[in-house]
């Protein structure tokens, strides 16, 4: 075989045998073949997902899973870890609010759960894998990751501090990068781990007042789709993902006084059982309320002005209570003010009364 054969030079034996018509031709087959097969797979997954939501989902069983919860000192967090902890995860909480990671490894404690809290700041991708290594060798592989943890802002895009938009996504998805990044490989190496990804339904649609929020959870929900392509062609069929996207959540410090129209915000019980239910079943995508699933392909279908104005009439205002402003700017807060919990800071309450009823149910 000679030199300019291999190195490309010119055509093979075999496509030189075959007339440039037939070359096209044949392309135009494998296409159809290519394409013929997508939709006999695509079929069988439909006729699959009608048979799961008719007779259910299988749930996996949790016991003595190391669990990680980011911004587990309040929140939606503490729901999640709570309800880990019922199931028996060993629980292991990240959060920067001290106070509030002591209040609630407490509480996970006190209905019986195994839990570890480690203050982390999660703005910081050296504090991460540090603490990432101390969990691996004072508790053990992490094999359930909630990236739960979020910030928001709430100023208009250019009444927004620099500073606060780097937050934002230093926190919101940069966070995500490096936790999976320091705990995945541990996860292929044992084919058996759970990545899931606290999104928003505000990450496929923009709302005045949160254009950093919207970009950064717009970034988490591709972050989640490309990390799930990725492990299922390198064939870690043992590592799962879910996407949650919630709609506004009440009682989590975030979006208390947002004024929704049409349709009610969240119970953050209903959306912390619904989070354990997808990790249960590894469910690939959480849409709450469910019935939004329905909405999304007209993003798409209609005119962009028609979304625009459905969002304006949903959402009038995200955040009517902004924080305090000086000379009529928002306030340019320290990075490292921001970072400090306030002394009398405690995690939301939790109500556990009925709960052992709660998780047999999940």
């Amino acid at each position: 075989m000679s030199t300019e054969y291999l190195n490309g030079g010119r055509p093979g034996p075999l496509t030189r045998e075959i007339p440039e018509c037939m070359r096209d031709k044949f392309s135009t087959v494998q296409r159809l073949f290519e394409l013929l097969s997508l939709c006999i797979f695509a079929a069988g997954c439909v006729i699959q997902a009608i048979y799961r939501s008719i007779v259910g989902y299988k749930k996996k069983d949790l016991s003595d899973k190391i669990a990680l919860v980011t911004g587990g000192g309040g929140g939606l967090g503490s729901l999640i870890a709570l309800r880990l902890a019922r199931l028996g995860c060993v629980v292991v909480l990240w959060d920067i609010n001290k106070q509030g990671l002591e209040d609630t490894v407490k509480l996970v404690k006190g209905v019986g759960g195994r839990c570890y809290g480690f203050y982390v700041d999660l703005a910081s991708r050296e504090d991460i894998y540090r603490v990432t290594k101390k969990v691996q060798e004072e508790v053990g592989r992490v094999s359930l990751l909630v990236n739960n943890a979020g910030v928001l802002s709430g100023h208009y895009f250019l009444e927004t501090p620099d500073n606060l938009i780097q937050r934002t996504f230093d926190v919101n998805i940069l966070a995500h990068c490096w936790t999976v990044k320091a705990m995945l490989p541990a996860m292929i190496e044992h084919n058996d781990g759970h990545i899931v990804t606290i999104a928003s339904m505000a990450g496929h649609v923009g709302v005045s007042k949160l254009v950093d929020y919207c970009s950064s959870k717009s970034a988490a929900c591709g972050f989640h789709d490309a990390l799930s392509t990725e492990l299922n062609q390198i064939g870690a069929t043992g590592v799962h993902t879910s996407l949650v996207c919630p709609y506004f959540i009440r009682a989590t410090g975030m979006f208390e006084t947002v004024n929704s129209r049409l349709v009610p915000t969240l119970s953050s019980n209903e959306v912390a059982d619904r989070v354990v239910h997808a990790i249960r079943t590894n469910e690939p995508v959480a849409i709450i309320p469910a019935y939004f699933r329905w909405f999304m392909p007209f993003k798409w279908l209609l005119p962009s002005a028609v979304t625009t104005e459905a969002i304006k009439r949903l959402v009038p205002d995200a955040v009517p209570t902004p924080l305090p402003a000086k000379n009529g700017k928002p306030a340019e807060l320290d990075t490292k003010e921001q970072h400090q919990p306030k002394k009398d800071s405690r995690p939301m309450l939790l109500h556990t009364e009925g709960y052992d009823r709660q998780v047999n149910r999940l």
